[in-house]
């Protein structure tokens, strides 16, 4: 009996190790990455929101919120063009012509930061100040005296594209 099941053992150990492991096969995305994944090709072909000073392109780190989905809307059908006016001697101000979401929060803001200021004016610094406001960017392609140099000479035309 012994001989029976030793054999039945060594018989079973052997068919066992020479099965083939079974190929794994691709399984069907589940629902919620499917979605995940349509969010990001979505969000990838969001358009582009461009900023130009007077005549100068800058080039703007935008934040990710709802302040800039509604103001990226707002560009995207023709340009918006803000007429802005100095303030302090240390940024431009000019009214978006309608109100935007906000989250205003008491922040430092330094020389290039662009911010939403009561949900209806934007707000460009060439110098520093400390307020509640809601962050939109930053321009990340000058120093603080090239924004002086854009933002310090009188009132300015910004124009926002969606592209």
């Amino acid at each position: 009996m012994k001989r029976i099941f030793c054999l039945f053992m060594c018989m079973l150990v052997l068919n066992g190790c020479a099965r083939q492991a079974p190929q794994e096969t691709a399984q069907p995305q589940a629902p919620e990455e499917t979605a995940q994944a349509e969010k990001q090709e979505e969000k990838e072909e969001e358009k582009m929101l461009k900023m130009m000073i007077g005549d100068t392109a800058v080039n703007v780190v935008w934040e990710e919120n709802e302040s800039v989905d509604a103001l990226r809307e707002l560009a995207a059908g023709e340009p918006l063009s803000i007429r802005m006016s100095m303030y302090g001697g240390f940024e431009q101000v000019g009214p978006i012509g309608t109100s935007l979401p906000r989250n205003d929060v008491q922040t430092v803001t330094d020389s290039g930061d662009i911010v939403l200021y009561s949900g209806n004016q934007i707000v460009v610094f060439y110098g520093s100040n400390s307020w509640a406001y809601t962050r939109l960017g930053h321009i990340s392609d000058r120093s603080q005296s090239e924004m002086r140099e854009l933002l310090g000479n009188g009132d300015v035309t910004i124009t926002l594209t969606a592209e």
